[in-house]
């Protein structure tokens, strides 16, 4: 794959020097010239635009796992911010805002990962993040915040929305959703398109954090595509379900030269949660002397 972020590159320099090139007849020449629109809004990204998007309240779906704010010291939320300043302390040392997650095989839980890193870095103060939906083949990130799919990414690749059109704040926050969009029959054709790049460049002007979530690396060669246009990619892996070969093949399919780390996921919460568990509920909820002196009596 690196050596189509290769022939990208090229081709943009090509047409810095030569003029656009024209685009092809058939499907990819449409969409090609449908996107003018949006080719001309991508590299002028500014502060007004946030003024044109539209708010969505934060209503996840039921049994979505997804960290609930009003309940920060959940162990669950510890991990994610873990995480989350681990990432950020890498983003002091080098220029990294985009981030592919994703696993080499379904049901690992990247979505999870993704949604809740996303959450977690939304929550500090001033830190602008976007929540990007690339699984075109199988969307989830709509069904969990019970938003509309589209339009997303897809309507505006293909030029029938705009950008602010296509990105929603959840409520006041500092969280921004941008979802897969209306089914496409070629999606690793779509993600191919040049304003892909220039989309993912450009982002940062407004957003410190861009977290995409795609499929699955061992399924579908989106993922590839995507962790070369990025500025590093984050594995997950499931305990007692990912094998040590689907890691060893996801780990070689990308090429291991941006690969941020992986997440582990699937721990049973006895094992790892206990400890954050007694001294959240001992710091956070002690009871009451009085409470403390009824409770040995009863006993």
């Amino acid at each position: 794959m690196s050596r189509v972020h290769e022939a990208l590159r090229r081709a943009e320099q090509l047409e810095k020097t030569t003029g656009p090139t024209p685009a092809p007849p058939g499907p990819a020449g449409d969409a090609a010239n449908g996107h003018a629109a949006a080719a001309v809004l991508a590299p002028a990204l500014t502060e007004a635009l946030l003024a044109r998007i539209k708010s969505v309240p934060f209503t996840p779906a039921v049994d979505s796992h997804l960290m609930d704010a009003a309940k920060p010291h959940e162990a669950p939320a510890e991990e994610f911010r873990t995480l989350r300043t681990r990432l950020n302390h890498l983003q002091t040392l080098q220029p990294i805002h985009s981030v592919v997650v994703t696993s080499p095989s379904p049901a690992e839980g990247k979505s999870f990962a993704a949604i809740n890193l996303a959450l977690s870095e939304s929550q500090l103060e001033g830190n602008r993040t976007l929540l990007v939906d690339c699984d075109f083949r199988r969307p989830i990130v709509h069904s969990l915040f019970q938003i509309d799919r589209s339009p997303g990414l897809t309507d505006y690749l293909l030029g029938k929305a705009p950008l602010e059109d296509v990105i929603r704040q959840v409520g006041n926050s500092n969280l921004y959703l941008l979802t897969a969009g209306e089914a496409v029959l070629n999606p690793l054709e779509l993600l191919n398109l040049r304003e892909v790049k220039s989309l993912i460049d450009q982002l940062p002007n407004l957003f410190n954090w861009i977290i995409l979530d795609s499929p699955p690396l061992l399924f579908a060669a989106d993922a590839n595509l995507l962790a070369t246009l990025c500025d590093g990619a984050m594995l997950v892996v499931r305990i007692g379900t990912t094998t040590i070969d689907s890691v060893t093949r996801a780990m070689q399919s990308l090429c291991e030269n941006n690969v941020l780390g992986i997440i582990v996921n699937g721990a049973r919460r006895g094992e790892l949660y206990s400890k954050y568990t007694y001294y959240h509920s001992y710091y956070y909820a002690r009871p009451q002397p009085q409470a403390e002196s009824a409770s040995t009596a009863a006993e």
